[in-house]
């Protein structure tokens, strides 16, 4: 996806389902951050994450999304964002912090040992959708396109999936996060706070998220998720 281009090439890389959930409106405010990004070429040497992989988190179908995890900003460590909110490639070592603590807590709520590996795209095949709240940002600036437009698309995005009425558990971490509720309507959730080192250890160790998920699921009838990453190696 050439950089000259992201204001045609972002609304068209959105899959057909997704345009039909967020409408003209999502496809004018992807069309707009685009046209924005194009207009500063020396900033988008830094972009992150690649923009063939910014829209990634789509390629989950609405009617597949069983889990919504909310995160903020890509990493903005080089090469380490992916397009889906806190994982990392499968070869990328040390892990960012925040990513750390997922993995120490998914241990200890399931029992399961340490994965090797950050890739948490296994989780997006059982319908675990990793949205983060702004879709991009600069390498070694965290927060640099929080102005940029994403906000209202994420929205746009979290509403209609709400308004399908598709059953899903969001598992929101953070303030930032948990500002969603107003928007989710009725829908059990999960929340605690952030997994960065700055607050897991104010309500996000011990909060058990991944069995809390399972058990909502289970409660009305529908298979847990599998969260084991090891089965994907």
């Amino acid at each position: 996806m050439p950089l000259t281009a992201l204001g045609e090439l972002l609304p068209a890389a959105l899959p057909a389902r997704w345009v039909h959930l967020v409408g003209d409106e999502g496809l004018e405010i992807l069309q707009g951050i685009g046209q924005r990004l194009d207009r500063n070429p020396s900033h988008n040497a830094l972009l992150t994450p690649l923009p063939e992989n910014i829209l990634k988190v789509f390629a989950t179908p609405p009617q597949n999304v069983r889990v919504l995890i909310v995160g903020q900003d890509p990493y903005p460590g080089a090469g380490q964002a992916t397009g889906l909110a806190f994982s990392v490639g499968r070869n990328v070592h040390p892990f960012p912090p925040s990513l750390r603590n997922i993995r120490t807590e998914y241990s200890a709520d399931l029992g399961l040992p340490l994965p090797s590996h950050g890739d948490l795209s296994g989780w997006s095949r059982h319908g675990v959708f990793l949205l983060n709240r702004h879709l991009t940002t600069l390498v070694g600036s965290p927060g640099a396109h929080r102005a940029l437009g994403w906000s209202r698309f994420i929205d746009l995005v979290i509403g209609g999936l709400v308004e399908g009425g598709h059953f899903f558990v969001p598992i929101l971490w953070g303030r930032q996060a948990q500002e969603l509720v107003p928007s989710l309507g009725s829908l059990p959730r999960v929340e605690s706070s952030h997994p960065s080192p700055l607050s897991a250890r104010r309500g996000f160790f011990g909060s058990r998220p991944f069995s809390r998920t399972n058990q909502i699921l289970e409660e009305r009838g529908l298979n847990p998720i599998d969260w084991d990453l090891d089965k994907d190696r």
